[in-house]
């Protein structure tokens, strides 16, 4: 039983990673926190889907539909849709209606479902009709800079951008990070050390928060399907 990923980074500014996967006699999987929200197409038995997914706070278990094919498009954080915001998306989302093989509708207009490889055609399209929005301010202090505006401004309105605090968008990210690293072959002191973490307690909590595996789950490629690919097929 498995899920097969296949991500790529993407140039374009709006979107962190465009990324596709095949169920294969998988019911169930471990969802894993995430700081972005998505657009989801997938087909099942004929049939064809899209979903507005959220941002995730924590680990749980969700459901996977047989056989399924998915292509998904993770948008960059601070990014938001324009009749959506981000916040009702956290650890939820909405499933499009009226999805065909050809089109999906999305903030009262159809569009034209895309495939891994013109994902970024379909974002650039969305941006130039204000589907899709961003707070230069979020952008801003994503690049590292220090507006000219109060702390407290600057986090309500990165909690207003991506539905989470800066610091929960720091711990989920980490967490990631680090269950990517002990797949690799890292020890847990090394992952400790590379990542700031205060101890290997540390670590397993944030783990068990997260990604909901344990340090030899990971280490040992055990515990069943993953929302993460932790085969490191990342490409550019």
């Amino acid at each position: 039983m498995e899920l097969r990923f296949d991500i790529r980074r993407s140039d374009s500014p709006w979107v962190d990673s465009v990324w596709t996967c095949t169920s294969e006699r998988v019911t169930t999987m471990t969802s894993v926190a995430g700081v972005r929200w998505g657009l989801v197409f997938w087909e099942q038995d004929g049939r064809s889907y899209a979903a507005v997914t959220g941002p995730e706070t924590r680990t749980s278990t969700a459901p996977v539909p047989q056989g399924a094919v998915f292509t998904g498009i993770d948008f960059a954080v601070g990014t938001a849709l324009r009749a959506l915001p981000t916040p009702e998306l956290v650890d939820g989302g909405i499933e499009l209606p009226d999805t065909t093989r050809r089109t999906f509708r999305l903030d009262g207009a159809r569009w034209q479902t895309p495939g891994a490889d013109d994902a970024e055609a379909l974002v650039e399209r969305l941006v130039l009709a204000g589907t899709v929005v961003r707070d230069p301010l979020v952008a801003e202090v994503l690049r590292g800079h220090e507006p000219a505006v109060s702390g407290r401004t600057v986090e309500r309105r990165f909690r207003a951008a991506t539905g989470l605090t800066r610091g929960a968008v720091r711990q989920i990210e980490r967490a990631r990070t680090a269950a990517e690293l002990l797949a690799a072959g890292d020890t847990a002191a090394d992952v400790v050390a590379k990542l700031d973490y205060f101890d290997e307690p540390h670590l397993a909590r944030a783990l068990r928060t997260y990604v909901g595996r344990t340090v030899g789950q990971l280490r040992d490629g055990i515990g069943g399907a993953i929302a993460l690919d932790l085969d490191q097929r990342l490409t550019s």
